[in-house]
């Protein structure tokens, strides 16, 4: 079976504007639709005093606030698609929050020089303050890429995810 591969560059809408939009693409062995969505969660507690969590649209976004980023990618081809590629930027005047990038049967890479190289945290390489190279942090990632590793047979769905916080 060839390689299908989903270049998606999601989430650069502005902050103030946060909400789903829905992107279709033609993989080489099938088509594939994104819906990206960002959400926040609300706790609320209810009368009898248990605490629920419920994802909501963010609304407005102010500093600090923890947004849930999620693709969810559908192969809406006739053939099984495999080696899907999903590339998200982490959105501008946001932060990653550590080890929350998910995405089951996918290998997650990052990136700390918008998207050039990508690889596992512990490979990723900046330049510090004093000159020299050391490990990049993950509020300094500025990509982050989803290899599904995993058969997307036709009709079927899958989903990877991400948290920032707004710097």
């Amino acid at each position: 079976m060839r390689n299908s591969r989903l270049l998606f560059l999601a989430l650069l809408f502005a902050l103030l504007g946060l909400g789903g939009f829905s992107f279709a693409a033609q993989a080489a062995d099938g088509a594939i639709k994104v819906t990206s969505i960002a959400e926040v969660e609300v706790v609320t507690t209810g009368k009898d005093g248990k605490k629920s969590v419920k994802r909501t649209p963010p609304g407005k976004a102010v500093p600090g606030t923890e947004v849930i980023f999620t693709n969810i990618f559908e192969n809406t081809g006739n053939k099984a698609a495999s080696n899907i590629v999903i590339d998200n930027p982490i959105p501008e005047n946001t932060f990653y929050k550590a080890d929350s990038a998910m995405g089951k049967d996918s290998v997650i890479t990052f990136s700390a020089d918008g998207g050039k190289t990508l690889g596992l945290p512990e490979k990723i390489k900046i330049k510090g303050a004093d000159g020299k190279l050391r490990t990049a942090l993950p509020n300094e990632y500025t990509h982050i890429r989803w290899t599904y590793k995993g058969q997307l047979t036709p009709g079927k769905s899958s989903e990877v995810s991400f948290r920032a916080v707004i710097k």
